[in-house]
């Protein structure tokens, strides 16, 4: 792979990587409440709190699954465009359920990196 897209991709790693911090580390934060638009009290619900626990861990191992694709892996080409696909698709159902900023914000650096990937 291009350092280009090697380095895109590691930005939308580094990005998972926050958003399983907020969700798992930080989740009764301010921080966490201003980013997924909930207020804090909601966030302090220990049903809210495991979801969002379970969610980030989710993140995190996709995070760690595409650092590892593309800098260790063989086959990182392939695994990195399949790893970049689920992550599209995942932002274009959040942002269908739940605010269209997510497509933007979560789909957008891995469109990029995967556009980088494919064509570089």
């Amino acid at each position: 792979m291009n350092i280009i897209a090697t380095i895109f991709v590691v930005i939308v790693a580094v990005e998972h990587l926050y958003i399983m911090f907020l969700e798992t580390f930080a989740t009764t934060s301010k921080k966490t409440a201003q980013t997924f638009k909930l207020k804090q009290n909601v966030l302090k619900n220990k049903n809210i709190q495991v979801l969002l626990k379970n969610q980030g861990i989710y993140n995190g191992l996709i995070a760690l699954v595409l650092l590892y694709s593309a800098l260790l892996s063989h086959n990182s080409k392939e695994m990195v465009v399949i790893l970049l696909i689920f992550i599209i698709l995942a932002s274009i159902y959040g942002g269908i359920t739940s605010s269209t900023s997510i497509i933007l914000k979560q789909g957008g650096p891995a469109f990029i990196a995967l556009l980088l990937v494919v064509f570089l």
